[in-house]
């Protein structure tokens, strides 16, 4: 047991993010999650993640999208907090563009309904280099598949419902080496279930008393999967937790 104490101060919160090597993914391609919760464990406020984010909370959030090749989230995820194209500072797309990648990364929706407003912001905003894209499955209703083609690039993966590894296998076949999910939690446990998330970032919020919905929602049946604690911050009282999947020792002997 050890007690942590405040340490040097960090000038550039997102600096020991960036420094993470995720050139390695165990999988497809590297997958980094990115929620908050309070301290009592929920991930919401009346239905919304944002009204729990805290001021430093938040202006990590949107930095964060800097380490991404394209942003994962789900349709209801979009719906409930008004979800438009990344944005990112002028200095966060020139570090981009020094390394190969497009100045800013796409936004993929998982859909299994294609019950979306293709008139939201999230596609009619998106720029030309990093159109949205939509990741549905075959049983999709054909006339809303149909319609989702003429608006954003779709990727079909799964028959029934939208299954996190083809969906992954095909973003990895597209370039994209580093996929950043941003919940909810149902995708994000989807994730978990199938032994894709390399990389969770948590940030734990100074409140309690919202919804009862915890940062993950597995699948029954799903195992215990363990994570390995990598880096703690803090920020007006806001606390910042990194964690990397345990090794695979670690995944049998625990």
């Amino acid at each position: 047991m050890r007690i942590l104490q405040p340490g040097v101060e960090v000038p550039d919160p997102l600096a020991p993010y960036l420094e993470v090597d995720r050139s390695r993914p165990r999988h497809e391609c590297w997958v980094t999650g990115h929620m908050v919760a309070g301290i009592d464990g929920t991930a919401a406020i009346d239905g919304r993640v944002g009204s729990l984010s805290t001021r430093p909370d938040q202006k990590l959030f949107r930095s964060m999208r800097q380490i991404a090749d394209i942003v994962l989230v789900g349709a209801e995820t979009v719906r409930r907090e008004g979800y438009g194209p990344v944005k990112l500072s002028d200095s966060a797309q020139a570090q981009r563009r020094q390394l190969g990648k497009p100045s800013l990364p796409p936004v993929a929706v998982v859909s299994r309904s294609l019950n979306l407003d293709w008139t939201a912001r999230i596609f009619t905003g998106a720029p030309d280099d990093a159109p949205t894209h939509v990741i549905t499955c075959s049983a999709a209703d054909p006339e809303r598949l149909a319609e989702a083609q003429r608006h954003a690039p779709v990727i079909v993966a799964g028959d029934e419902r939208v299954e996190p590894e083809k969906a992954l296998r095909a973003l990895a076949e597209a370039g994209h080496q580093v996929v950043l999910c941003e919940g909810g939690p149902t995708l994000l446990g989807e994730l978990v279930a199938v032994n894709r998330l390399d990389e969770l970032l948590l940030s734990i919020s100074p409140l309690m008393g919202g919804d009862p919905l915890p940062v993950a929602v597995t699948p029954p049946g799903t195992g215990i999967s363990r994570f390995d604690l990598q880096g703690v911050m803090a920020e007006d009282n806001t606390l910042f937790l990194r964690y990397e999947s345990a090794g695979p020792e670690r995944q049998r002997d625990e």
